[in-house]
This record gives structure tokens, sequence and C-alpha cells, in this order.
């Protein structure tokens, strides 16, 4: 089988570092030979924040090659779009719909892409755009913390790997206080993806 590639990227304590965790334990869970690296960046003080999670028969390198991700899981409308070149012709983006303003917009100094702009940029990329509203499902079960999980539920709509190894690998992966809104979390995004397909 072919190696699949993510990238999961957004702005430091969105969560992407549990997200591309959990993925790669997810993918060792289902029988892949799994490699990660993420990337921090200034994370620390919002900065962007880049995984890779490849998942495949033998896999070498954990850094995905230059435009041959398959899935490009973003946190933020803005860090979607900066890493839209690193997608395969076929590769899907799933983008939380949530602006955070970098520095340089909120100081005035440069403008945050319309709607317009990004969907125009996402559609030169691919057709398989889905606009997932991960925040606003966080936010309906009492925290913006779980939406890596929201988005990590969409995700798994796409993949052919059980919902029961993604529960198990949560199960493990989250602090057991956190275990069952994270499951709800998962079961949001997962359900808001079949509405889609």
């Amino acid at each position: 089988m072919e190696t699949m590639n993510f990238l999961i990227t957004g702005v430091g304590g969105q969560g992407t570092v549990l997200a591309s965790d959990i993925m790669a334990a997810v993918g060792v869970a289902a029988g892949y030979d799994v490699k990660k690296s993420d990337i921090l960046g200034l994370s620390v003080r919002g900065g962007g924040v880049i995984g890779h999670v490849r998942w495949g028969e033998k896999v070498y390198s954990p850094i995905v090659p230059e435009g041959k991700a398959d899935f490009l899981l973003a946190f933020e409308l803005l860090e979607g779009m900066r890493w839209l070149d690193q997608l395969r012709p076929t590769g899907k983006v799933l983008i939380n719909q949530q602006r955070i303003l970098p520095v340089v917009v909120s100081s005035g100094l440069a403008e945050y892409p319309s709607d317009e702009r990004i969907d125009a940029a996402v559609a030169v990329a691919t057709p398989a755009y889905y606009k997932v509203p991960a925040i606003d499902l966080a936010l309906e079960l009492g925290t913006s913390k779980v939406l890596n999980v929201v988005l990590l539920g969409a995700l798994s709509g796409l993949l052919d790997v059980a919902p029961e190894i993604w529960e198990q690998v949560l199960t493990e992966r989250v602090p057991k206080k956190h275990t069952q809104t994270n499951l709800k979390a998962f079961h949001a995004g997962r359900d808001w993806m079949k509405g889609q397909l």
C-alpha cells in the first residue's frame, strides 16, 4: 500500500501536537508502520505549529515529502492556506472555520484574507474542501479545548479505520476526567462529516 501522508497545522495552544500524537497512535493500532514529526516554531507565542504523520507498510522518514500530503488538517483558516501547496492534486483539506489574528494583522500591518480568497486558494489546490465548524461543535460541548478532537473525528470519517480504534486511543491519551467530553467531541466531528458525504 502507498504511504498515507497527513499534515496537521494550527496555532500554538490549539492542541495540534496532541492531535498528531493521537493520529500516530491510531495508525499503529490500525496496523501501520508510523512516523511523525512536530515542528513547533514560536508556538508558545501563538505562532504556527505543523505536525507530519505518515502511515504505511514501511515508512522511512517522518517528514511528508513536498507536495505529497493526502490530508491537510488545519485548526485555523490562515494556517490552512499556508500549507495548501503541500497537497497532492487528490488531497483533501479539512479546515476549522476559525480566525486567530497573527500579530501583523492585529497591529494593522497586514490584512487577514477574506473567506472568498481562502475558498479560491483551496479550490486551486483541490476540489475536496471540508469547512469543519470544529470550534462551534467544541463550544457546544462546553470547551474550545476539544476542537482538535472534533477535527480528528471529522477526518476519521474519511479513513478506513474503525471508530473503536480511535475511541481506544483517545481513552488512553486524554486525562481520565476529560475522556467523555473528548469521546463526544470525536463523534460530533465524525457525525458532521457523515452529513457531508
